[in-house]
């Protein structure tokens, strides 16, 4: 099979031909037709998360069809069309496992990260760890679902029931929640680097009552969630806060946040982080998802492009999500 191999931290992407995979028992071997490109992927290839299996094949928002599984699966899954997340298997016995908690067990793997991901044209996976995808999403339109939705959507649950509520960071999973908040009800804000208007239009476009720069406070919010992977938002979207108000940090990785005044804080103001998902988001999101209806905007490039997918992420030369075109 072809796939595109990181080998070293900081270095490109290599086009690669591989053995093909063997599914083991549980598991189901899938053919790719499509991988979402997500800022994990960036940190993991710029060497921000430094403990990658490696040589990796990256890629965690998978979507392809079952053409083999291995034994003791509990279903007849060749043929089915599924979804790969993050999340890409737990020890189910640990307290954190037993207590709902999945997404924060200790001996938790990672699609792409620990597990050879979707770059790549097959793609094995734990059939625990698989989502059906709805009818209503093509394979491009699903793609951004599995990590820019799923981790949103976590984050989302997280403002509780939040009426105002800012969005830091207007790229993949921004679009998407900010989609879910509109029909919730809620009003949102989008705040993007200051000056970046195409951004801003977007997120009008997608139902936000304001967009503008991150330097501006338009109302008080009574919860902001982080995507951008700038720490020195923190404070800023403390300030903008009412009092019992949440900021949610929802990336996996963040630059340092300045020290702040405890006055910001103060007023039962909290700060939580957001780490991976469970499988209970992803049957609950995935329900919610036509019922919106999410519409995913996508930029594709085809499986020999990823690096310069990761470069323009980087840049951000695109609105909404990435996608690699992998097969048909």
């Amino acid at each position: 099979m072809r796939a595109m191999i990181l080998r070293e931290a900081g270095q490109p992407l290599e086009l690669a031909e591989l053995p093909d995979p063997t599914p083991e028992a549980g598991q189901v071997l899938i053919r790719v037709h499509a991988c979402g490109i997500c800022r994990t992927d960036l940190h993991i290839v710029d060497g921000e998360l430094t403990e990658p299996k490696l040589p990796l094949v990256p890629g965690h928002q998978i979507v392809g069809t079952v053409v083999a599984a291995g034994s003791g699966v509990t279903r007849d899954w060749p043929g089915e069309r599924v979804g790969v997340p993050w999340l890409g298997s737990t020890d189910g016995t640990c307290g954190y496992c037993l207590s709902g908690r999945e997404n924060l067990c200790d001996n938790a793997r990672f699609t792409g990260y620990d597990i050879d991901g979707g770059y790549a044209e097959l793609a094995v996976a734990d059939e625990r760890f698989t989502f059906p995808i709805p009818e209503e999403f093509d394979d491009l339109a699903a793609a951004p679902l599995l990590c820019a939705g799923l981790i949103g959507y976590r984050a989302l649950r997280m403002t509780a029931d939040a009426r105002r509520l800012g969005l830091y960071g207007f790229g993949a999973a921004a679009h998407i929640v900010t989609q879910v908040a509109v029909w919730q009800g809620r009003e949102v804000y989008a705040f993007t680097r200051p000056g970046d208007e195409a951004s801003q239009q977007f997120a009008r476009s997608l139902g936000a009552l304001w967009a503008g720069g991150s330097d501006e406070q338009p109302v008080e919010l009574d919860a902001a969630i982080i995507f951008a992977p700038a720490g020195d938002l923190v404070p800023t979207a403390l300030r903008a806060l009412a009092k019992g108000g949440v900021v949610v940090c929802a990336g996996i990785h963040m630059s340092d946040i300045p020290s702040f005044p405890y006055d910001i804080l103060w007023g039962e103001r909290e700060i939580r982080s957001v780490a991976n998902l469970t499988r209970q988001d992803g049957e609950e999101f995935l329900a919610i998802a036509p019922r919106v209806p999410i519409r995913t905007d996508v930029t594709t490039y085809p499986l020999e492009q990823a690096n310069e997918a990761l470069a323009d992420l980087r840049a951000g030369r695109f609105q909404g999500a990435a996608v690699l075109l992998v097969g048909g």
